[in-house]
């Protein structure tokens, strides 16, 4: 009988736990999958994340809401709060509607260029440090040989990107300027990474931003060992720099 008077009890304590984590998953957190390479090293494929929905406000992409329904702000968004240069954010493509992984490197009004592989923003080139080379395979199979370099971001953070060379097709960009309430977005695989130095993309509003990647929890990631090849170790509950 004592179980029985009891069971209203945990009935209350279940339901209100649910409705707990089902909040927190709506606005505070969720959770992505890495499909490409665009990140390599900093992410891999098959890593999954933990993305702060609340770091930038919210906007319709980033909660579960009618797509059609628009927060009548000037951005889109409530709450609101620009990422920072270096951040590495979830965003919805404003083109095709896809979910994209990227690093933040222009914020509106920055000027970014690219000059021979080399980051420019706002006139200053980013300074960058060869820190070794990195070899890994394609979703294809087929090995990539790339160096590894350090990167600072004039007025933000370090991260580490990779180059196969200077004289890519996206090595060389005139200098554009980043519009109200947009973003310029880039791929730390700086050789293999469909991001804001193509048309396909371009400028990503503000809006479009579905929260900040904060964590990888656990991975798929898979790597054989072989001569000259880099394998990265597997993380858990790493935080994404």
């Amino acid at each position: 009988m004592r179980l029985l008077n009891r069971l209203p009890e945990w009935l209350r304590f279940i339901l209100s736990t649910a409705v707990i984590m089902l909040i927190m998953k709506t606005v505070a957190f969720g959770s992505n999958f890495i499909p490409s390479e665009s990140m390599v090293p900093t992410l891999q494929i098959g890593d999954r994340l933990v993305v702060e929905k609340w770091a930038y406000g919210w906007s319709r992409y980033s909660l579960p809401i009618d797509p059609g329904f628009d927060f009548p702000t000037k951005n889109g968004r409530i709450f609101s709060h620009l990422p920072k240069r270096g951040d590495v954010v979830i965003f919805t493509n404003p083109k095709t509607g896809e979910t994209y992984i990227k690093r933040v490197i222009g914020l509106p009004g920055d000027r970014v260029a690219m000059s021979g592989g080399r980051l420019v923003l706002n006139g200053v080139v980013a300074p960058r440090r060869e820190t070794g080379h990195y070899a890994y395979r394609d979703p294809s199979g087929v090995p990539v040989a790339v160096t590894r370099y350090e990167e600072t971001i004039p007025g933000g953070g370090k991260h580490t990107i990779i180059e196969r060379t200077d004289h890519g097709v996206a090595d060389d960009m005139a200098e554009v300027t980043v519009p109200p309430d947009r973003l310029f977005m880039m791929g730390d695989n700086r050789d293999d990474s469909a991001d804001s130095r193509f048309p396909e993309l371009g400028f990503v509003p503000v809006e479009n931003l579905q929260g900040k990647a904060e964590l990888i929890t656990w991975s798929f990631y898979d790597c054989t060992k072989e001569p000259g090849l880099t394998c990265a170790s597997r993380r858990f509950f790493s935080p994404i720099r």
